[in-house]
């Protein structure tokens, strides 16, 4: 028997997982990009997502049954899609172009017995109200009937080397029985544990409750660290302390801001959409927002008076930015905090270095230069920011260094070090 044949639509942090995992499960995939840099380098097997090592995408390749592109005339008879496309946020509101667009492409290849599956983080209704009636429309065929729909939310965690795409347990969702029948069944395929729900809208709200809760708990420490600092209060210190509490805590700890998809746009999601149906505030989101949002201007700020105690304006002073990611040991610098750093360090003045050999040159920061973390980058700095702490930074040489060093993420130890 042939080869079941799985679209995978994005093929970034989410999406080339999920394709390499179902090419080692035996399925026959079609990786969908619409970013053509991102197919030939996976065409070359060169990947530039951390988790997939370029061994992986070699044998995916290899085995025959891996296909890269950006022609949705591949997809052609598919038997399961997934869609891993963005969702960002346009002006504080929800984008769900991306989502419209694989849609519509899919819909002209949809067969009878095919399953669609949207992974895609958005608010409650989506894959009801959005989803389904543009495969109808754009196929001819009935949702349920002639064709099955579900959501799954991703939990795909960059860098975690403990719960990766099959260890973590995989939230399942259909429009009808039959639907979450065959979701379930594809990802019981491709991981250790699923857990179904009754309807897409309580599998759209798991993902949105998920990251609301690490927002707003985020949003809390930062605070306690803002205040913290004022008060003279080590708050570091107070963290470590509270999590010895062996219940009733959870230990959540500052930074320069929230990154990535997630934490920046989910929680957002949830409010717009409270708005939007309810004529209500999210209050606990919204004033989560706040304080995460202005993070990156309070570390502009703290570098501003670290640099006046030196008798140094910010203007004309050179500041080198440790890690440039959201997330350490990723690259991926969407919504990353230290890119609005790095603007609010530009307009006042600054000339910006950023040390980050995780992040693709493609996706570098205009105006920033590269470089790589060594004592003569340090030393002709007259500031450092730790941003994003890699374990491929040798840590060390901050400790060592005559420079300033304001310190994010509470990983240094040197007498001349000043943290958040």
């Amino acid at each position: 028997m042939s080869a079941k044949k799985l679209v995978v639509v994005g093929q970034g942090y989410v999406g080339l997982p999920v394709a390499m995992r179902a090419v080692e499960v035996g399925y026959e995939v079609v990786g969908v990009d619409l970013d053509s840099n991102r197919v030939n380098s996976l065409r070359a097997g060169v990947s530039y997502v951390d988790d997939i090592t370029a061994t992986t995408l070699r044998t995916a390749l290899d085995s025959g049954r891996y296909m890269p592109t950006s022609d949705y005339s591949s997809t052609s008879g598919f038997d399961f899609a997934i869609i891993t496309v963005p969702t960002p946020l346009r002006e504080s509101l929800p984008d769900l172009s991306f989502i419209e667009q694989a849609s519509m492409s899919l819909a002209s290849h949809l067969k009878k017995g095919a399953t669609v599956v949207l992974e895609s983080t958005t608010y409650p209704g989506t894959t009801e109200e959005l989803l389904v009636p543009i495969l109808q429309d754009g196929s001819g065929l009935n949702a349920g009937t002639d064709f099955y729909v579900g959501y799954s939310p991703e939990r795909i965690d960059p860098g975690n080397k403990t719960w990766g795409f099959v260890e973590t347990p995989k939230v399942v969702s259909g429009i009808d029985v039959e639907s979450l029948k065959r979701v379930q069944g594809l990802y019981d395929d491709l991981v250790h544990k699923t857990v179904p729900v009754s309807t897409p809208k309580e599998a759209e709200l798991t993902k949105l409750l998920e990251n609301t809760f690490r927002h707003v708990n985020i949003a809390l420490v930062n605070e306690l660290a803002i205040f913290g600092h004022k008060l003279g209060v080590n708050v570091w210190e107070s963290i470590e302390a509270a999590s010895t509490k062996p219940f009733g805590f959870m230990k959540f700890t500052p930074g320069p801001g929230v990154g990535g998809h997630c934490l920046p746009v989910d929680p957002s999601y949830l409010s717009w959409q409270v708005r939007r149906k309810l004529g209500q505030n999210f209050r606990f989101v919204e004033l989560a927002n706040d304080v995460n949002d202005h993070m990156p201007d309070y570390v502009a700020q703290r570098l501003i008076v670290l640099l006046n105690r030196l008798g140094k304006p910010m203007r004309g002073s050179r500041v080198v930015l440790l890690g440039l990611s959201y997330k350490k040991n990723t690259g991926d610098i969407r919504e990353s905090p230290a890119l609005r750093l790095i603007e609010s360090l530009q307009e006042l003045g600054a000339t910006i270095v950023g040390v980050d050999g995780h992040v693709e040159e493609n996706r570098w920061p205009k105006g920033v230069e590269r470089r790589s973390l060594d004592p003569h980058t340090l030393e002709s700095a007259d500031a450092i920011v730790l941003v994003t702490d890699h374990d491929d930074f040798d840590l060390e040489l901050l400790d060592t260094t005559p420079t300033p060093v304001l310190d994010t993420k509470n990983r240094l130890s040197g007498e001349h070090i000043e943290r958040l």
